[in-house]
């Protein structure tokens, strides 16, 4: 385990992938088992990084990518430094939409920066903390559009990319999950949610075994 005597666990993947639901799903079923959970996101995990979140994610026109890197990876710095390290040393289960692979999946291979430097600086901003299990919820990027077209809300700036862009984030987060395959639980996210949080939940299982 990263830090103290608890339990970070990531959801990574697409836009319209189904993060929401299946955290929803596995924070119900810790808190029955008598866990603490502490829900959290990146961007907007904390109060700067909702300042953050609406500059990335809200702010009309372009930002330079180098600029948006270096904005994820200042909330992921203040983040991982006020509210996950702390909740991991009081023995709580922190559950968390997207970390550093995101980054290197949107930020890296979706804006063509090299990857490799996304992940050291991400890195570099969280002292080295990696989660004990990153759930990667993977789905076609057209089903994925079908998705997000169906929920009938204004994309932000990353949702409204092309299909282009996001094939090649699917690519990346594949290509991460191969490469740290004790990390990482991939899904094929077009299965049905209770698939999923039963999959889910025994793999989270063998973290407390």
């Amino acid at each position: 385990m990263t830090s103290g005597q608890g339990v970070w666990i990531t959801l990574e993947g697409g836009d319209g992938s189904g993060k929401t639901t299946q955290a929803n799903l596995l924070a119900t079923w810790l808190e029955d088992a008598g866990r603490t959970v502490v829900r959290t996101r990146e961007p907007g995990g904390s109060e700067v990084g909702q300042l953050i979140r609406d500059i990335v994610l809200h702010h009309r026109g372009d930002i330079a990518p180098r600029a948006e890197a270096l904005l994820y990876a200042a909330d992921r710095a203040h983040h991982v430094a006020t509210v996950v390290r702390p909740a991991l040393a009081r023995g709580e289960v922190v559950l968390q939409d997207r970390y550093l692979d995101s980054s290197v999946a949107y930020q890296g291979a979706g804006r063509v920066l090299d990857g490799a430097e996304i992940r050291d600086l991400s890195l570099w901003a969280a002292e080295g903390a990696l989660p004990d299990l990153t759930v990667l919820l993977d789905l076609a990027p057209e089903a994925a559009r079908v998705r997000l077209d169906s929920a009938d809300k204004p994309f932000d700036r990353l949702e409204a990319e092309k299909n282009e862009f996001h094939a090649r984030v699917r690519d990346a987060y594949l290509a991460l999950a191969a490469a740290e395959p004790e990390r990482f639980l991939v899904l094929d996210a077009s299965a049905s949610p209770d698939e999923l949080a039963e999959s889910i939940r025994t793999r989270v299982e063998a973290l407390f075994a």
